[in-house]
């Protein structure tokens, strides 16, 4: 039995997009996938705003002069310390709450979905809230435009040099960090290299460094100007052109296929799609927005074999939900608390390669936690679970002063930047949702519900949702049915 297009375009928009939004539920049938793309895609075309949350403090002590900066901070005692390290932490969560925010709302779905694949592959802690500021920017920009434009942007902002320990690399004292991994992990892939490139790349990239505003800085008398060989290329070479000489390479389009593929299609590569789709890709210098569409248009994409073959990721997860159902929240901090405990806090990568996909989000205690989600969400309930005491994933951030949740009869911190054991206190606006339905038979509710909420072809056991949901009245039952179908492991997949 052929798809509707209510099933092709709820995949499109899960995986080009964080989920459908009630309010396209009704357009769902009525366009094709390609129409339905044309306008994600013209949806997403305007350039994204400059997000910036930096407290007032920090801009007044930091965006100043470069040297008076400098002597600025030599010269802030313990407590000044401290308090800049705060401002900035709350800088970063600010940040967090505020990309969510536009996942949820924005209409750039298309935009917003790619520059969050892009931030796992451009995986980057950094505390300093200017300098994750202009990187978010870099990659939203950039982000269906062209990928070697962004790898260069990328390639110098002040947070990736300083992740990466270029500030550190000086021809006397070369440091290989940023070039392996701008191989290993931004174009070629593991195993496409040679040692010999890594140092003689490392030395290219020696005085990329930035000042204290975030601005990039090529420090020539830091710089080696000798001849170097990457990858049977032989150059006095500098940074921007070793980073041309990896574009260069057939291998970074094919790379870089297989990871999106990966990541929108399916976690098993059909080989023969993803070496037409590189390709396509290399030919087109590199344009995103033109393998999206290749992706997105082509029939195949839209094959049952790719729909509901892939386990939400808990971002995708929590934007979804409130997707579907619009909501003010009280605490939204209480999300970043759910971010960290299904294992995907946004801006805090859990190493250089980005989070990991698929079956790495589900364990025993992680799948019970979304399935509680959507009660969390709906009733005054308070999360009694504690993000695992993870320092790699904390990033150091374990001081006693953010006075967050606790492991159970203990003392030790949990928590940064005013994470605490909270209620949601979520205010859902279930009319335009409701309203959805209300030409719906009664005893249709329930199925159709399901096949909106999930992409999975088995689906549920509905006589068990009827049971466990309150049959008073009409709008009664869609409020807790919905609850339930989303409270399921099928829920989990898209």
């Amino acid at each position: 039995m052929p798809l509707t297009n209510q099933a092709k375009n709820q995949h499109l928009m899960w995986r080009a997009g964080f989920g459908p939004a009630v309010e396209q539920l009704n357009d769902l049938s009525k366009y094709s996938p390609r129409q339905f793309y044309t306008a994600l895609l013209k949806a997403s075309a305007k350039k994204p705003g400059y997000i910036d949350v930096a407290d007032d403090y920090l801009k007044g002590l930091f965006m100043g002069i470069e040297e008076i900066g400098r002597q600025q901070k030599k010269e802030l005692d313990k407590d000044e310390r401290k308090k800049i390290q705060q401002k900035n932490r709350e800088g970063v969560r600010n940040l967090n709450m505020y990309w969510m925010h536009e996942m949820v709302n924005s209409a750039a779905q298309l935009r917003e979905k790619m520059a969050f694949f892009w931030h796992g592959h451009f995986a980057c802690r950094n505390l300093n809230v200017f300098y994750q500021q202009g990187l978010l920017d870099v990659i939203r920009r950039n982000a269906l435009g062209n990928f070697g434009t962004m790898l260069k942007e990328v390639s110098k902002s002040a947070a990736m040099l300083n992740f990466l320990n270029n500030q550190q690399n000086r021809k006397d004292h070369p440091n290989e960090n940023f070039a392996r991994e701008v191989m290993e992990l931004f174009t070629l892939g593991r195993g496409n290299y040679s040692e010999r490139d890594i140092k003689d790349a490392a030395r290219a990239f020696t005085g990329w460094s930035s000042n204290v505003k975030g601005e990039f800085v090529f420090r020539r008398f830091q710089h080696d100007f000798g001849s170097k060989t990457v990858l049977g290329r032989t150059g006095n070479f500098d940074g921007g052109e070793v980073l041309d000489i990896l574009l260069e390479e057939k291998q970074t389009a094919k790379y870089l296929t297989q990871k999106i593929y990966r990541f929108f299609v399916n976690e098993k590569l059909d080989n023969d799609r993803v070496e037409w789709l590189a390709e396509r890709f290399y030919k087109n210098n590199y344009e995103i927005s033109k393998l999206l569409e290749d992706i997105f248009t082509s029939e195949w994409f839209y094959e049952e074999k790719n729909i509901g073959s892939q386990i939400k990721s808990p971002v995708e997860l929590l934007a979804g939900i409130q997707r579907m159902l619009p909501m003010k929240l009280e605490n939204e901090e209480a999300l970043m608390v759910l971010q960290r405990v299904l294992g995907q806090l946004l801006f805090y990568p859990p190493n250089v390669a980005g989070w990991p996909v698929g079956k790495a989000w589900i364990d025993s205690s992680s799948l019970m936690m979304r399935m509680r989600i959507p009660k969390l969400i709906n009733d005054v309930d308070e999360m009694n679970v504690s993000p695992k005491d993870d320092d790699d994933t904390m990033m150091g951030m374990k001081d006693g002063d953010d006075k967050a949740v606790k492991k159970p009869g203990s003392q030790q911190s949990m928590g940064y930047a005013g994470m605490k054991k909270q209620q949601i206190n979520a205010n859902v606006d279930w009319s335009p949702y409701v309203r959805h339905y209300e030409s719906v038979p009664r005893e249709n509710l329930a199925e159709t519900i399901s096949k909106i909420l999930l992409q999975t072809k088995s689906g549920v056991d509905l006589d068990l949702i009827k049971q466990y949901a309150d049959q008073t009245g009409r709008e009664n039952f869609i409020k807790t049915a919905t609850m339930q179908i989303m409270s399921t492991p099928e829920y989990q997949l898209c």
